[in-house]
């Protein structure tokens, strides 16, 4: 088997913020924008990684989606406990400080010595989902 991960999917409740975010605090390039108000489906990605996205999409567009799991994706959301995305990069202190100084992210855990090998900061991006990244060593 010959399997690439393509596109991943993340929530967001304000588009305009998600893809400021993403396109100018992360640097991610804007690939589409589908839709209109809130109900926006945005696609980014890394320049150069033309094969690696990630959708921003409304939550729970899905019409199979009942109003109680609708209720609960927000509630989660607003938690911070519905989605996540784990990045990587060689400059973590320097990623870190120019998402800090943006100020457009909550931060979670500043850059830090894991005790299982790895060096990494969180931050929860305007829609709450948790954003990860990782140093490349």
């Amino acid at each position: 088997m010959d399997l690439t991960i393509h596109t991943s999917f993340l929530p967001h409740d304000d588009p305009d913020a998600s893809l400021a975010f993403y396109r100018d605090v992360l640097g991610f390039e804007a690939r589409s924008d589908v839709g209109q108000g809130k109900m926006r489906w945005i696609t980014v990605g890394p320049a150069g990684q033309a094969g690696t996205s990630i959708l921003l999409a409304p939550p729970a567009a899905d019409p199979g989606v009942t109003e109680d799991e609708r209720r609960t994706i927000v509630e989660m959301m607003a938690k911070g406990t519905y989605g996540w995305i784990l990045l990587a990069t060689r400059d973590l202190d320097g990623t870190f400080e120019k998402v800090l100084a943006a100020g457009d992210a909550e931060v979670v855990q500043e850059p830090t010595e894991q005790p299982y090998g790895i060096r990494d900061c969180a931050f929860r991006d305007p829609a709450g989902n948790m954003v990860r990244i990782q140093e490349i060593r």
